[in-house]
Formats: C-alpha cells, sequence, structure tokens
C-alpha cells in the first residue's frame, strides 16, 4: 500500500483511476466506526487535526491537481486497520 492513495503500484499501473478516502479536519471527539483519526497531522502536511472518513471512492488521475500531504508513521497501520472494520478481511 503506497501513502499517496490506497491503491497497490500494481493497480496504479493498470488502471487511469485513483482509490481515495476523504480527509477532514469537521468531527468531534468521539469517532464512529470507520473514522480514522490522523495523529501525526503535522508530519502529513496538514492545516489542522483530521480524520479520514469511511468513504471510499475513484476518480481520474489526471483531475488531480496538487497532493496536499502524505500519511507518515503510525497513521499508515491506522489506515490499514480502518479498510478492515470498512470493507472486512474475508
Amino acid at each position: 500500500m503506497n501513502t499517496s492513495s490506497i491503491q497497490e503500484v500494481l493497480y496504479n499501473a493498470e488502471y487511469p483511476d485513483l482509490i481515495l478516502m476523504g480527509i477532514t479536519s469537521q468531527f468531534n471527539s468521539s469517532p464512529k466506526v470507520g473514522d480514522i483519526i490522523i495523529t501525526d497531522w503535522q508530519s502529513a502536511s496538514l492545516l489542522k487535526a483530521s480524520m479520514i472518513k469511511p468513504v471510499i471512492t475513484t476518480i481520474e488521475k489526471a483531475l488531480i491537481l496538487k497532493k496536499l500531504g502524505r500519511l507518515q508513521g503510525v497513521d499508515i497501520p491506522s489506515l490499514q486497520n480502518g479498510l478492515i472494520r470498512i470493507i472486512g478481511n474475508n
């Protein structure tokens, strides 16, 4: 899994789309199932404390204007665990 999106390198080579999850700074202190709190948001180059929303979508790579940040350290396994909570591991 790379840290700029949630898909594998092989997927990137085969498809013109990115698989994304939204990030928001609008959340309360009691996360819901699937919410992933970004603990090291400063190192990820985010402007505020943020959360990854449990919604998965795709978008054409050509429509991406710029990258705003990149998950670091402990937040990468948190994303992986959050994906398992959302879609399961069966």
